[in-house]
């Protein structure tokens, strides 16, 4: 992802070792999926994204396959890799599981923050907020994507962190192929950074809370998408 803030506060906050390849080839192919660069239902070859990536098929192949565990792609032999579509039903069950996952890793890490952490957390709720006022999807759908991962490494739970990361990348990318019918940037913004600021102050309860809030938030917007068509 690109240097930012909160990315710079992270790495105060916690030991981050250089990204693997794998993880490279992983996080650049996650965010042309999430972002629709790579369109919901397009076939490609394992060459061709290398070649898009200017990462070499060894680590693109690992990250395929973790992909394909995410439910982003479907492997395809002999045909290559198609990208899964955005299926709208679907989503509300990605809420419904997310909800619960959600709220153990949000108050497992209001408990369980260093002081660092808390601090880095901070950081990420005002940026949220000036990448709200500024309506940037991209440098939101960044932050979020480093804040979410970040909040499943102080939370000390290692598999919670990887029952949700699927999860986050669908909720990323139906959030991103819909903003423009009711997306409001500001307000999605919002509600995360409230929930990064009560792990910032420790406040368990209120993790839970504001968890609760972005996820009836989600819920309303995936609704209206239903509704409407």
């Amino acid at each position: 992802m690109s240097d930012l803030p909160l990315q710079t506060a992270i790495s105060r906050g916690s030991a981050n070792a250089e990204l693997r390849l794998g993880d490279q080839a992983y996080e650049a192919l996650e965010e042309l999926i999430v972002t629709a660069t790579l369109p919901p239902g397009s076939l490609w070859s394992e060459a061709g994204l290398s070649e898009r990536t200017g990462i070499g098929r060894t680590p693109v192949r690992e990250a395929l396959q973790r992909l394909a565990a995410d439910h982003l792609v479907v492997l395809l032999r002999r045909h290559g890799i198609k990208i899964t579509e955005v299926e709208v039903g679907n989503q509300l069950l990605v809420l419904e599981a997310r909800r619960e996952l959600e709220r153990l890793v949000s108050v497992a890490a209001a408990r369980r923050a260093t002081a660092e952490e808390r601090e880095a957390h901070v950081a990420g709720a005002r940026e949220l907020h000036e990448i709200g006022e500024a309506r940037d999807p991209i440098r939101y759908l960044r932050v979020h994507f480093a804040l979410k991962k970040f909040t499943c490494a102080c939370a000390r739970n290692p598999y919670a962190a990887r029952a949700l990361s699927p999860l986050h990348a669908l909720s990323r990318r139906f959030f991103y192929v819909h903003r423009e019918r009711f997306g409001d940037l500001t307000e999605v913004a919002r509600v995360h950074a409230d929930l990064a600021l009560a792990i910032g102050r420790g406040d368990e309860a209120g993790a839970a809370a504001a968890c609760d809030a972005m996820t009836d938030y989600a819920v309303e917007f995936t609704r209206r998408i239903i509704i409407n068509g």
